[in-house]
């Protein structure tokens, strides 16, 4: 079929579902964060998510029932995201598009959006002129969302809340997910503002990937838990404009850092590398003392901001013992995950990655 012929009959399609159901909805004009004008139903019933944190988004809306439609992606891959984890019904709804990162701002699978005739759809990470084409051949509103700069925890994705919560009549569930995020990081920074800078350790964290997984090299210097419990980020001494960075295995060496935490997503790779270079991991001052720790990884299709908020409580727990000690990590983690996302998922978790905080059992021969 002809791409002319394809648009038209999307027009028709659509333009006939609209004019039969017109009647049951009102509408209003929103803008969305690409600063697009966007005429959309007020708290549609159909909807669709496409791109990196955009069904996320809807979760933590408690919006879920809503969604008609689902990524391949989020079916064929299911593990580490705990909006998904909590809520295995979503993988029973029909497909909505290919979804992951190769897809990020490029066309999405217009038949498939179609045949689930939703009345609106929400994306991320797409420029306002392929937003406009898209809607004008399906004659769908679409409205983008953002989490800000990709693989961090932007204050912008609290935007992005707040006008997906007034869309879906969610805005009092919207206010209580930023209090409650916001009162999360606000303890987070009580524990540890105070503490001096002489007697904070040096930590760095490895395995962080970033449109895929990496090893021991691969690293942030914005890592968010790090900022929330004020350490001492031995990335930050590296020059450069972006977070994520490769940090060679001579400048780790040459900083040498007191603790080394592990991203879940690269744990594997990491182990791999010990095996085959034992020597350059025994040489580090945390290996050799027994002070390298795995995490969960939470930089999974855009944040999982609820990880983010467990992995800061562990490293907390680890390198400040008394500011922590009325917190068990893993009990804190199902408390944030509940809220967020409706289920208590961190012993799904915790199969996966292991438990929250744990010494790496690679070093002393124990994978899991």
């Amino acid at each position: 079929m002809k791409k002319t012929a394809f648009e038209t009959l999307c027009v028709l399609l659509v333009s006939c579902a609209l004019s039969v159901a017109g009647a049951s909805f009102r509408t209003i004009e929103i803008t969305d964060m690409e600063g697009r004008q966007v005429t959309v139903p007020v708290d549609p019933d159909r909807i669709v998510c496409i791109g990196p944190g955009a069904l996320r988004l809807i979760v933590y809306l408690q919006a879920e029932s809503k969604v008609v439609g689902v990524e391949d992606m989020e079916k064929k891959d299911p593990v580490g995201r705990p909006y998904w984890m909590a809520h295995p019904e979503l993988a029973l709804l029909p497909r909505c598009g290919p979804g992951g990162p190769a897809c990020i701002n490029k066309k999405p699978d217009l038949e498939a959006l179609l045949a689930l005739s939703p009345q609106m759809i929400f994306t991320v990470y797409m420029d306002a002129s392929l937003a406009d084409e898209v809607q004008r051949t399906l004659g769908i509103p679409l409205v983008i969302l953002s989490y800000g700069d990709f693989a961090t925890f932007d204050e912008t994705v609290y935007e992005a809340i707040h006008l997906a919560g007034k869309i879906l009549n969610r805005e009092k569930r919207a206010g209580e997910v930023i209090a409650y995020v916001e009162s999360i990081r606000a303890d987070l920074q009580s524990r540890t503002k105070n503490i001096p800078a002489d007697v904070r350790p040096t930590v760095y964290v490895g395995g962080v990937g970033c449109r895929g997984a990496q090893g021991i090299e691969g690293t942030q210097k914005s890592y968010i838990p790090f900022q929330w419990v004020s350490v001492d980020n031995i990335a930050k001494k590296i020059s450069g404009i972006s977070s994520h960075l490769v940090m060679g295995k001579e400048m780790l060496l040459k900083l040498n850092p007191d603790v080394i935490f592990i991203d879940g997503g690269g744990v594997v790779l990491v182990a791999e590398d010990y095996r085959k270079k034992p020597q350059f991991y025994r040489v580090l001052t945390a290996v050799h003392n027994d002070q390298v720790y795995t995490l969960h990884p939470f930089n999974w299709y855009a944040t999982n901001i609820g990880t983010a908020l467990s992995d800061a409580y562990a490293i907390g727990r680890i390198l400040y013992e008394e500011q922590f000690a009325s917190v068990d990590p893993e009990q804190k983690a199902d408390e944030i995950y509940t809220f967020l996302v409706g289920n208590p998922v961190y012993e799904s978790m915790r199969s996966k990655y292991g438990p929250i905080g744990n010494k790496a059992r690679f070093l002393n021969g124990k994978e899991r």
